[in-house]
């Protein structure tokens, strides 16, 4: 434990998600101190509008967001 989820747009290749993974892995063992080998990373992707939904759930209506984006996510459409 912890395990991330990356929720980002389609698009990306394999590789693309395997980097970011790791670099999010990284920068969490560089903020919190926890062992590399107790981090899981998920990548789900989304279509744009798929994303208006998960952005309004587990963005805009989540209590948990420690950092907010700024831009409208209709911008993606």
């Amino acid at each position: 434990m912890p395990h991330i989820t990356i929720k980002m747009l389609k698009g990306r290749t394999d590789e693309q998600k395997k980097v970011a993974a790791d670099k999010v892995a990284q920068a969490l063992v560089d903020a919190i101190g926890c062992s590399a080998d107790h981090i899981s990373v998920a990548v789900e992707d989304f279509t744009p509008i798929e994303w208006q939904d998960v952005f309004q759930k587990e963005v805009t209506e989540s209590e948990h967001i420690y950092r907010e984006p700024h831009y409208d996510p209709k911008d993606v459409l």
